[in-house]
């Protein structure tokens, strides 16, 4: 019997590689494209490992750890994200989630990320500082974070105008 994967995003062409590619490594995959409908297909069949993207239409993917954990407490959840922050990835895995992984994952960084036990001690940590853009993208996340995804009350903590700070959240900065 295979396991029950859930894959919840709301990219049509991402689920349906992501999807195809799980089923041939011998899972069995259901795919929800929000909140409300990954709730509702884990209802029916309880997944084993799940893949949640953290922005979608509607609700957060971090509102649908809580509810995939009280049916199955021993899930693996993935946070899979194309907006990737230290806060979301603290917040993730303070909400119950196993790991939290940036887009663009293939099918074998998700799995390895699912099944790893613990953080990989033997990992290279880059020596050089962060840019001054990926600082202040940390920085903008985190209080985005504090106050709910408010982009109004997030300009107004942060002191400037919410059109300017909705131009910044559409930068992405290099990682580094």
């Amino acid at each position: 019997m295979s396991e029950q994967f859930l894959v919840v995003d709301d990219d049509p062409t991402f689920t349906r590689v992501l999807a195809r590619s799980l089923t041939r490594r011998g899972f069995n995959v259901s795919v929800a494209r929000n909140v409300e409908e990954a709730l509702i297909q884990a209802r029916e069949e309880t997944p084993a490992l799940a893949s949640v993207d953290l922005k979608m239409e509607g609700p957060s993917g971090l509102e649908l750890i809580a509810g995939l954990r009280e049916l199955n407490p021993e899930m693996k959840i993935l946070i899979l994200t194309g907006y990737a922050s230290i806060a979301t990835a603290v917040d993730a895995i303070k909400l119950g989630a196993t790991n939290y992984l940036p887009k663009p994952a293939d099918a074998d960084q998700i799995l390895a990320a699912l099944n790893q036990q613990e953080a990989d001690a033997g990992q290279q940590i880059s020596s050089d500082p962060m840019s001054v853009n990926r600082l202040e993208w940390e920085h903008i996340q985190k209080v985005l974070t504090e106050h709910e995804g408010n982009i109004s009350a997030t300009a107004r903590a942060l002191g400037m105008h919410r059109r300017t700070l909705q131009r910044k959240l559409q930068k992405r900065p290099v990682r580094r």
